[in-house]
């Protein structure tokens, strides 16, 4: 972006102190990470971003918002762009700038699978348009509107991804960036503490057609009778995708590698598309990113080079090579029951020269059902396949107890509270050798990004 403060004052209804005609390049609220010539974001939560505007100041913000009962607070000495609320008038920016750029928006959600159909998506597209994607995981009603505001300006398709963990928030950032394709990637169980039902995480996830333009396309999981009960009353353009035969595109032929996956679909059975990802549960999201293509009338190679070329956002079933020559398949993001089961049915697969070890920690936010849902992964665990399973957290002890009719507790199976993680990390290494493989897999509240980095 590039937006002079008095225009911006303007796009948000705020009222500028000085500097009219300083220049903004970036935004950002958090004060220690800002680029020279940002614009500062100061949030209200657990704590008042309005106390770090002098650590804002010393990191290249330029101008700032403020909130208007915290105006006695503003400082003299730097353009100041009073408002009612921080957050709204960042989305208002987000939404002024959206409408200057004027970009194809597709925006992504989904229980499982979003943030690597997204990136799956922008690559595709890349190949013939300029794009601007989502990054990281800014995927929320802070995260979004900060997506947008980092556009360039020749940005010819913006993808956006879009979580959610409540009602109506779906609703809310569709309707802020009004899309033009909307994909549904799956439902799962992901925040079913707070939902209670699949089917009220459906609905949810059917919010993200709140903003669609009425000539907008909707693209989904076509494997998924929820969706399919919900998208059959809407007067759209539908589009579908999965493993199943009566979908839009499905696969024809899968082929399983160690570092990759190949497959051809329905449309084109003699072209051979190649994703840089584990697992056939990863296909349906390349076969997302093909449909949207053909919305775009990409032509199946253009989209073959974009699906093998595809720029993946780490620690989302990345491969990484640990200290002592095993490989490690990182998905340490979140999970889920559906994506823990998927994911080691992708690693029973692949061709290991050493034995196969499998570290999972808690699946948070799964209510009551949790502990019954910990134990579910008990079948997709077979001492065959996997040498050494290691859980973490209080709810794999549900899943531990199970498994300890086909493993032996102390030997090839083990458990750690949540506190536990340096000694389970000194077991861990004490397991490896070269040429194993280790899965690490858990909610991001676990952090097993940790015992990544000890072995790395």
């Amino acid at each position: 972006m590039k937006m002079k403060l008095e225009e911006i004052a303007k796009a948000v209804n705020g009222t500028i102190s000085q500097g009219a005609d300083v220049e903004v390049t970036s935004v950002g609220f958090d004060s220690r990470k800002l680029e020279n010539n940002a614009l500062f974001i100061p949030m209200v939560g657990e704590n008042d971003g309005h106390d770090y505007i002098q650590s804002a100041r010393e990191n290249g913000a330029v101008g700032t918002l403020w909130k208007l009962d915290h105006a006695d607070q503003a400082p003299a000495d730097f353009p100041v762009i009073l408002v009612e609320d921080t957050l709204q008038a960042l989305q208002e920016l987000a939404k002024y700038y959206l409408a200057k750029i004027n970009p194809r928006v597709v925006a992504v959600t989904g229980s499982n699978g979003k943030t690597t159909t997204k990136d799956l998506i922008a690559s595709v597209l890349a190949t013939k348009f300029n794009v601007a994607k989502t990054q990281g995981n800014f995927n929320n009603e802070i995260g979004v509107p900060v997506t947008v505001l980092a556009m360039n300006s020749n940005t010819e398709v913006l993808v956006v991804e879009m979580g959610m963990d409540r009602p109506g928030q779906l609703h809310a950032l569709s309707t802020l960036v009004s899309p033009d394709v909307a994909v549904i990637t799956m439902i799962g169980e992901a925040h079913i503490e707070f939902f209670k039902t699949r089917d009220r995480i459906a609905d949810a996830k059917m919010e993200i057609v709140d903003g669609l333009h009425e000539d907008g396309d909707l693209v989904f999981n076509g494997d998924e009778p929820l969706l399919q009960e919900r998208a059959a009353d809407l007067k759209l353009n539908k589009k579908t995708f999965g493993s199943h035969e009566t979908n839009d595109i499905y696969p024809m032929q899968i082929v399983d590698g160690d570092t990759n996956t190949k497959f051809t679909t329905n449309d084109w059975e003699n072209l051979e598309f190649t994703i840089n990802l584990l697992g056939e549960y990863n296909v349906n999201n390349a076969l997302a990113a093909l449909e949207v293509g053909c919305l775009f009338e990409l032509s199946p190679k253009d989209m073959q080079v974009g699906l093998e070329h595809a720029n993946l956002t780490e620690n989302r079933t990345e491969w990484v090579k640990g200290a002592q020559g095993e490989m490690i398949l990182s998905d340490v993001y979140n999970s889920n029951p559906t994506a823990v089961k998927a994911v080691l049915k992708a690693f029973d697969n692949t061709h290991v020269t050493g034995k196969r070890i499998v570290v999972l920690g808690d699946m948070l936010e799964l209510g009551d059902q949790s502990k019954a849902m910990h134990a579910s992964l008990a079948d997709s665990l077979d001492p065959e396949k996997v040498a050494d399973v290691l859980l973490i957290g209080d709810d794999m002890q549900a899943l531990t107890d199970k498994l300890t009719s086909k493993y032996e507790l102390g030997q090839n199976l083990f458990h750690y509270s949540a506190d536990q993680k340096d000694a389970m990390i000194t077991e861990l290494k004490s397991l490896i050798k070269s040429g194993d493989e280790v899965l690490l897999k858990a909610s991001h509240g676990m952090h097993l990004e940790a015992v990544l980095q000890a072995l790395k």
